[in-house]
């Protein structure tokens, strides 16, 4: 079985930006990560973001518009979209370099949510949408899936 890209939080590493994790609790998770077939990534961290750190949500456009420069990603004071560009750029790389062609991402991130986002307006409303590493590595190929389409894995049933 290949590898799979991972969100770091999913797997209980404390890099969400309020310092904690959303550690994901399934056997099948917990068996390919002892196998060694989960490649953790904190694409926000990996872009230079420190923890904790302000949140930070997608203008109207999510990841997509971010990539084709009609989005910003902003925390309530100030543009990060740099540091969203630079660490989906990093998640890619290390895909890239590994051969990994799926991705279980955290859902409603601004850099790994791939169904819903905050909408950018921090009122905490959802809205359809990616996130900034999700575009960019569907972009580039590798599906991904969100924590809550764990059994829509290609090879889930299988391994």
């Amino acid at each position: 079985m290949e590898q799979i890209l991972i969100s770091a939080c999913l797997l209980g590493q404390p890099v969400r930006y309020d310092g904690r994790s959303c550690p994901f609790e399934c056997p099948r998770i917990n068996l390919w990560q002892a196998k060694g077939l989960l490649v953790p990534v904190c694409p926000e961290m990996d872009g230079g973001l420190p923890v904790p750190r302000p949140p930070a949500e997608i203008t109207p456009g999510g990841g997509p518009g971010v990539w084709a420069g009609t989005a910003r990603v902003k925390t309530r004071e100030i543009d990060v979209t740099d540091f969203f560009i630079k660490g989906a750029q990093a998640a890619l790389d290390k895909a890239v370099a590994r051969g990994i062609k799926t991705a279980l991402l955290k859902q409603k991130s601004p850099s790994c949510g791939s169904c819903r986002i905050y909408d950018g307006s921090f009122s905490r409303s959802l809205v359809d949408g990616m996130g900034v590493t999700t575009a960019l590595l569907r972009q580039n190929g590798i599906m991904v899936f969100g924590e809550d389409q764990v059994d829509q894995l290609p090879f889930f049933k299988k391994g």
